[in-house]
């Protein structure tokens, strides 16, 4: 593999010249695996609409259609792999109940089947965990399950769900790492290709732990299926990518975990094994693009996604060379998305769009060194929407922290020279420096 740094990007999954693999060397799951969940998951009303995207489709020249995983009665595709699993198992097995650790969505799959199938459980999160899953896996759980928190990571609320485990007998319910999660989650495909009358040419999914993608994969493969599987990385995430090219699954430093869905330090080794083979190459997203889809996904389209749900979409751009006139489906995976966060989704593209930049001014403490900055470097179009002294304990300047926000991100090199000629001491403030990501 060839090295791929923390940015946007793709990194071929499947090594060159090998197809697709049978589903028994990697050991997950089959097509018959899948079909028994999909069986399982029947009553219960999980198929999800398959909607063809006008805007998505024009863009791209292509017939681009989003699955709408955002729709589950947990507004998440986890319901499928949750329930496949708890179901599965022996009623007397379940005594002591069950658990598993989660940054949200999983929990409410696993708060929604113990409901349904009358299993007490616990579920432990991280204290990060947004408000509003946290609300909505109250909702669900009912008297049946604790909600309980644990660490500010994923890992940490893994390691209590592990010591619970030990303590009360009870079974973990593995977030993506299992035969029977993988399969529930492939119900996915079978459903698409069912809604298509065919299988589509690609297929666009997020890819965390990767039971997601290891489930469709499978399903795909089994069915004979030439699709394209797509996978989609945040670009302060990238396990996976980093574990394809090391060989292994590997422990990643987590550089950005604002795409809290699909955030794992280490992906499963199962799932790894199923995307390595099966899974066409990974796409690398900023971040800052997935808020930019964010917003579109809600302005013009009505739909509130998560940033993990929104990945596949995002990913759009980058595959655009790849898609004309091709028929492609993006999993959407979900919906679980905090209102409070929208400031920063806006912020965050923003900066990605180029049209907001940080500036330290450092102002003459004497009359009319504000109004000077306005008049001689503004352009006017540009708009001051942060204006805060830093400090104002120097007699003879006062530096001072100004964002600007701009209506195209060509009024960028204007505006740097008007700067530059304006005599006034003005630094630019880096998107990789430490007072940057204090602001974004």
């Amino acid at each position: 593999m060839t090295d791929v740094e923390h940015e946007p990007g793709s990194v071929p999954a499947r090594p060159e010249g090998t197809g697709p693999a049978g589903t028994d060397r990697h050991g997950a799951a089959g097509l018959d695996d899948v079909r028994t969940a999909a069986a399982r998951l029947g009553p219960l009303a999980v198929v999800t609409p398959l909607q063809r995207n006008d805007r998505l489709s024009e863009r791209l020249g292509a017939e681009v259609y989003l699955k709408r995983e955002d729709l589950q009665a947990v507004r998440s595709y986890k319901i499928r792999g949750a329930f496949n699993f708890i179901a599965s198992l022996d009623p007397e097995a379940l005594l002591p109940g069950v658990v598993c650790a989660s940054a949200g969505n999983h929990a409410q799959g696993v708060a929604w089947s113990c409901r349904h199938l009358g299993v007490r459980g616990a579920v432990f999160l991280p204290r990060r965990t947004p408000r509003q899953k946290v609300a909505r896996i109250r909702a669900l759980a009912g008297d049946l399950v604790d909600v309980r928190f644990a660490g500010d990571s994923f890992d940490d609320a893994f390691a209590a769900a592990m010591a619970h485990a030990e303590s009360t007998g009870a079974i973990v319910v593995p977030t993506f790492d299992h035969p029977l999660t993988v399969a529930g989650q492939g119900t996915i495909a079978l459903e698409v290709v069912d809604q298509l009358g065919t299988p589509p040419d690609a297929i666009v999914v997020p890819i965390g732990g990767g039971g997601l993608v290891a489930g469709i994969a499978i399903a795909l493969d089994g069915l004979g299926a030439a699709t394209e599987v797509v996978g989609v990385q945040p670009a302060g995430a990238p396990a996976m990518v980093r574990s394809l090219e090391a060989g292994h699954p590997v422990v990643i430093d987590i550089a950005d975990d604002f795409v809290d869905g699909a955030v794992v330090r280490k992906p499963g080794a199962l799932t790894f094994a199923v995307v390595q083979e099966l899974v066409h190459h990974i796409e690398v997203v900023d971040e800052g693009r997935v808020c930019t889809e964010l917003l579109a996904l809600y302005q013009d389209d009505g739909i509130v996604a998560e940033p993990a749900g929104a990945l596949s979409v995002a990913a759009l751009d980058q595959l655009a060379p790849k898609l004309d006139g091709r028929r492609v489906v993006c999993v959407l995976s979900g919906g679980n998305n905090d209102v409070a966060r929208y400031d920063e989704i806006i912020e965050r593209s923003l900066v990605h769009q180029g049209l907001k930049h940080y500036f330290i001014v450092a102002f003459p403490q004497q009359p009319g060194a504000l109004r000077r900055f306005l008049d001689e470097c503004l352009g006017p179009t540009d708009d001051i929407v942060l204006f805060e002294y830093m400090k104002k304990n120097d007699r003879e300047f006062g530096p001072a922290l100004v964002g600007i926000e701009l209506a195209s991100r060509d009024d960028l090199g204007p505006l740097v020279e008007r700067i530059s000629g304006s005599g006034l001491d003005v630094q630019k403030v880096q998107p990789d420096s430490p007072v940057f990501h204090l602001l974004v």
